[in-house]
This record gives C-alpha cells, sequence and structure tokens, in this order.
C-alpha cells in the first residue's frame, strides 16, 4: 500500500522511524518534505509550498497514517496542517489510519467526521 505519513514536524523523527518499519513490511511511504528541517512556521511553508507539494503526495497515496502523539500537552495531539491533510485524504476517498486515538479539541468532530481507523500503535491492523 503507498502511504503518506502526516503529523507535526515535532515528530519528524518518529515519521522517519515509521517510514523505516512500514517499508519492512513492504509498504511504499512517503513522508512531508519539511521533515529534515523545521518547518513549524508560516514563512517556511510559503517559500517551500509544503502544504500544496503534500496534497500532490496524498493524492498519489492509497493512504494516510496520522502519527498523533502527545504535544504541548495534547493527548493524540492533530494540528492544523494535519487536520488540513484529513480533509484533503478524505475528499479523495483515501483510507484514513490514526496512530494513537482521537484527540480531545476544539475540532474533535471534524477528526470524527472523515472516519479514521485508530491503529492503537498496530501496524498489523493496516
Amino acid at each position: 500500500m503507498k502511504i503518506a505519513i502526516c503529523g507535526s514536524m515535532k515528530f519528524s523523527a518518529d515519521m522517519l522511524e515509521t517510514k523505516i518499519a512500514l517499508e519492512a513490511l513492504g509498504h511504499e511511504v512517503t513522508v512531508p518534505k519539511g521533515v529534515f528541517m523545521d518547518s513549524e512556521n508560516a514563512q517556511l511553508k510559503i517559500e517551500h509550498d509544503y502544504i500544496r507539494h503534500y496534497h500532490g503526495k496524498i493524492s498519489e497515496a492509497d493512504a494516510i497514517l496520522v502519527l498523533n502523539k502527545t504535544k504541548n500537552g495534547v493527548e493524540n495531539y492533530i494540528g492544523g496542517n494535519t487536520l488540513m491533510e484529513l480533509g484533503f485524504a478524505h475528499v479523495m476517498n483515501k483510507k484514513i489510519y490514526l496512530m494513537h486515538p482521537i484527540p480531545q479539541m476544539g475540532y474533535t468532530d471534524e477528526i470524527i467526521a472523515v472516519e479514521p481507523f485508530v491503529l492503537h500503535g498496530d501496524f498489523s491492523l493496516l
């Protein structure tokens, strides 16, 4: 399966580890272009066109996998950029997987509405 990994750039190291693990299981995996640098600011996202670039990668994938870990005191955090990627995947009828349960945030209903499948950290459920 072709999988695009999504999540906060704070989880860059985890994205790379997950990519390696999934490739070992026979999956083709894409990580965000900004995974190799700090892209958690608007200027870098604009200069490198990260949002549009990853939209294209999601369109080429069969599924997205969101690495939603604890960030800023929020368990299973899903940020604004990842929420957009969930929306992109949903409207393109891609499979949506979350590594951990849906977080309690101001937009929990929107996350629920895209009907993600929660892996509970188990890649064998892909």
